[in-house]
């Protein structure tokens, strides 16, 4: 999970609204519920001692929700009277009602498992001409510029007199020439976009000849698409299979980002397994624990920050500042670390802004996801970290490799 978009939560002080809100349409009287529900969450701020500037900000931007099974939920944040944050989830939230905090920090923490947390792909709609390109991801897709070669002589004729075979071997020339240009610029959109998946969609001869002239480290990240073509890639394309290939293609970039996430969730696992030992020097590549990873992310050392959403560990308290890397266990320890009014805050939301502020990665660890020989309970107590550089031991009162959570 990238965390880039929760960028303009931490660009401001508190304390926020965090509103977790049902937008799917089940009744007959769903506009009423919709009402009902967005006057409750107001009502839930304002006891929990939000201002009424904020509350009525949020109440507002919750009636303006569409209602509807896509998407079947919604993540607003506020602070100041106004609304910083809407955010679409693919995944309603628990419960019955909406989920509604008032806090210093904004409530990120159900973020990891309710929002599209899948890598991102670049999609190559390729013809002999050339391609276009998208970029898909969390928030849908967005065209991500194309390239167009040469466009004469693209077309092969059926004669087999001497100049139409020569004119055949320059239809042949442009076809090579264009998938070289092709595979030339998703080599450079790839490395500018963020994508870590690459879909080429089109005729099976055009994108092969693409796939076969990319670098070998893109090609081992690329998935040849069987649905899909350069008419597609617009909603309102010439091509009469438009919506049914544009739908059946969605489907296949969908399970390439599920599939590559899954893969990428059993390698973190098996290094975060491996990295809880010691290794020759007495140095280990992993924490668990809140008070190791309270110290790792002081130090800035998170890598990539694991979260089991049902381990105890995500609610305990921790104080905060209103700099990422003021975290602390203890309020008077915040005071060291510039912090002159910490706050009480749960580890999970101060362990999110601190990694979404040094560019850590963050992975929801879900049990499917878990590769044989991994025990399903890591990390214990439910938060964790693969670390940047080794550490030479667990801080004082747990941590990977001793105290509170002790090392299998």
């Amino acid at each position: 999970m990238e965390l880039g978009f929760l960028g303009p939560l931490f660009e401001r002080k508190g304390p926020w609204a965090s509103v977790y809100f049902d937008t799917r349409t089940a009744s007959e009287d769903a506009a009423a519920r919709h009402q009902l529900n967005a006057k409750s969450a107001r009502d839930r701020l304002r006891d929990q001692g939000a201002d009424d500037a904020t509350c009525r900000a949020v109440y507002d931007r919750l009636l303006a929700l569409s209602r509807g099974p896509e998407p079947p939920a919604h993540a607003v944040f506020a602070t100041g009277g106004e609304v910083v944050l809407d955010t679409e989830l693919t995944v309603q939230p628990p419960g019955g009602g909406p989920v509604a905090v008032w806090q210093a920090l904004p409530h990120t923490g159900p973020l990891v498992e309710l929002v599209d947390s899948d890598p991102p792909a670049l999609v190559a709609y390729i013809d002999r001409k050339g391609a276009e390109f998208e970029l898909t991801g969390p928030f849908g897709a967005q065209p991500a510029g194309g390239v167009t070669g040469s466009d004469w002589p693209v077309h092969r004729t059926p004669s087999a007199d001497w100049s139409e075979r020569h004119f055949q071997t320059r239809v042949e020339n442009t076809w090579e020439h264009n998938a070289a240009e092709i595979a030339d610029e998703l080599r450079i959109r790839w490395e500018k976009c963020g994508a870590e998946v690459l879909v080429l969609a089109g005729d099976a001869r055009e994108r092969s000849s693409v796939h076969d002239r990319l670098p070998p480290d893109l090609r081992e990240r690329t998935v040849q698409a069987e649905h899909g073509v350069r008419a597609d890639s617009r909603a309102d394309g010439p091509a009469s299979n438009t919506a049914g290939g544009r739908r059946l293609l969605a489907d296949e970039v969908a399970g390439a980002r599920a599939q590559y996430a899954r893969q990428r969730a059993a390698d973190v696992m098996e290094r975060f397994q491996a990295g809880r030992s010691p290794g020759g020097e007495g140095r280990i590549d992993a924490a668990e624990g809140v008070p190791a990873l309270v110290e790792a992310a002081r130090e800035h050392r998170v890598g990539v920050l694991l979260v089991r959403p049902d381990g105890p560990d995500a609610r305990r308290e921790v104080w905060v500042g209103d700099e990422p890397g003021q975290i602390a266990l203890r309020r008077s320890e915040t005071q060291y670390l510039g912090a002159t009014e910490p706050s009480p805050a749960r580890a999970d939301d101060a362990l999110l802004r601190s990694a979404a502020a040094t560019g850590a990665d963050v992975l929801c660890v879900r049990d499917s996801d878990i590769p044989e020989g991994v025990p399903r309970d890591l990390p214990d107590g439910g938060l964790g970290a693969l670390l940047r550089w080794p550490h030479e031991g667990a801080p004082q009162g747990g941590g990977a490799g001793g105290g509170q959570h002790a090392t299998r």
